[in-house]
Order: C-alpha cells, then structure tokens, then sequence
C-alpha cells in the first residue's frame, strides 16, 4: 500500500468518527436522498472482497455520502470516481479523503450524468471498470437499470440494496421474486447474492435489511430476440398482472381483435404453452424464443 493510500485517523466507518463527522458539519440525514450512512468497516472490507478490487481496477462509486467506502476502495483500486448528488456533502468529502490522492469526486446526478463521457474524462487510461456503490433505496432501480444499459463493459457492479430487492435480481422463474427487473438484469448479467447486512449497520437505522449483490457479465445467450425493445416491452406486458394468466396478458398487450387471438393461439401452440402458465414459469430464453415467435406471427 502507497503512502497515498495511508490515512493516519480511525476509519470514516468507524462508528465514533462517524458521528463526530456528522457533529462536526453539522450533517442531518436527508431522508429524500435516502442518505443511511454505514459505520461497520468490517462489512466495508467483505463489500472491497466481494468486487475483488486489485490496483489494476478502476472503480465507479455512486452515493459516497461521507466517504466510509470511497475510504476503503481507495487503498485497494487504481482510482475511484465517485459520484454525489448532495452539494452539501461535497466539502466533508473534501476532508475526509483528504490522504487518498487517487479519489476524484464529482457534484452530479449519476441518472443524468453521461457516464461513458466521465470515464474518459476522469479516468482515460482505464483498463478494468467496476462499479461499487451502496445504492439509495429509493431509486436502485433506475440507478441499476442505467448501469446495466451503459455503453460500458463493467468487469463487474458490486452493489448494496434493499435486501428484499436483492432477491429479485438473483431470483429463480416460479419464485415470488422473479419478475421484470429479475429479467431485465439477467438479460445482460449474471446475478449472486453475496452477502446480507443488517440494518442495525447503519446510522441511522434503516426500517429494513440490506444485501450485496454481485454482477458479472453473462455467457452470450445462444438465441437472441430480433428486438431488445419487443423483448422487454414483452416482458413488463406479461409481468403488468401477476396474477393474471399469460393469456390474459398478451391479449392486454396485442388486444383482443379475433385475428390477433387466432395469431396468439398459434404462437403460443408452437411454444407448446398453455393459456393458463403465468408469466413467472416463463425463463429469459422462454421470453426471448416467445417474442421471436409472436414477431413470425407479426404481432411485432
């Protein structure tokens, strides 16, 4: 470890320097931003494990908050570019990462940032991309969805989450969890649930318990839709009413004329699915061959 990469004080994690943190700027969590700062370096350490940082990667963080992880990423990667919505937070961080001179931090929105554009502005050598982040629970989604269907080949995204939505990602067909978002990730990455995090973790405390997810890019998929729009326009068609057939459904997406019935009927006869499966028995390749078919029936 370089001299740059030593910081002389306790952790940032720690949760008494956390405080002091928080005392000291004055710091009141903005329940808005979903701000829950994590105070507990040992999970911080499992989190830099599980991405499997080496100073040849390069690493996107988004939400550092007061730079509890941005801390220990930076003692393991090449760089760290780190992305903060809250302007307010933007001179604690200056300080509190004041001895790691291989951190850039920058004042942005990471959902209308051009992220491909930052990287080469703020990190043009890199060679390995990763992303680590401990996501705001109220917008993981839309922040996960833009990673995923970034120009960018991540090596792999590490992220914290609500752990109820952590299921999702990972989640099985015929499960509770499995739904669009499950596909819609899938799609291009590979799923693990790494670890769970209480919320007792936290200052303050969340109302529910966390988890670590781990992306990796997918094997290629060995059929591919003729269009990735029909495919997911497809696939939140079918996930719209759990609870509804995914005849009901598909009738709901291509309407309910009696030619468009009879084009559905042959469709799904050549997938060999009955009219009363749910959408959720349907894997990503079920999803991908279905939208494949319907496109020869032209229903796309």
């Amino acid at each position: 470890m370089t001299e740059s990469k030593r910081a002389d004080r306790p952790d940032i994690a720690n949760p008494v320097r956390t405080r002091a943190i928080m005392n000291t700027y004055g710091i009141a969590v903005k329940k808005s931003l979903g701000q829950n700062f994590l105070s507990d370096v040992n999970i911080l350490h499992n989190i830099v494990s599980a991405a499997d940082i080496t100073d040849d990667d390069d690493v996107i963080e988004v939400g550092p908050g007061i730079g509890a992880l941005t801390e220990q990423l930076a003692r393991s990667a090449n760089r760290v570019l780190a992305f903060e919505i809250d302007q307010n937070l933007i001179p604690v961080l200056a300080e509190t990462l004041a001895p790691y001179k291989n951190v850039d931090v920058v004042n942005a929105d990471i959902l209308k940032v051009d992220l491909a554009d930052e990287i080469a502005k703020h990190l043009p050598d890199a060679k390995t991309v990763k992303v680590v982040a401990n996501l705001p629970y109220y917008i993981t989604t839309p922040i996960l969805m833009g990673l995923v269907s970034a120009p960018i080949d991540f090596a792999a995204i590490v992220v914290m989450m609500q752990k109820e939505v952590a299921e999702r990602l990972s989640a099985e067909p015929g499960t509770k969890a499995y739904g669009a978002l499950t596909l819609a990730v899938q799609y291009k990455m590979q799923a693990r649930l790494a670890f769970t995090v209480s919320r007792t973790a936290f200052i303050p405390q969340p109302n529910v318990d966390s988890a670590i997810v781990t992306l990796t890019p997918r094997e290629p998929l060995t059929e591919k839709p003729f269009s990735d729009d029909a495919l997911f326009r497809l696939i939140r068609g079918c996930f719209a009413h759990r609870r509804k057939s995914l005849w009901n459904n598909l009738q709901s997406i291509f309407g309910k004329a009696p030619a468009t019935k009879v084009e559905l009927q042959a469709s799904l006869d050549e997938m060999e699915l009955a009219q009363s499966i749910r959408a959720e028995r349907l894997s990503l390749e079920g999803f991908i061959a279905l939208t494949n078919v319907l496109h020869t029936h032209n229903l796309f």
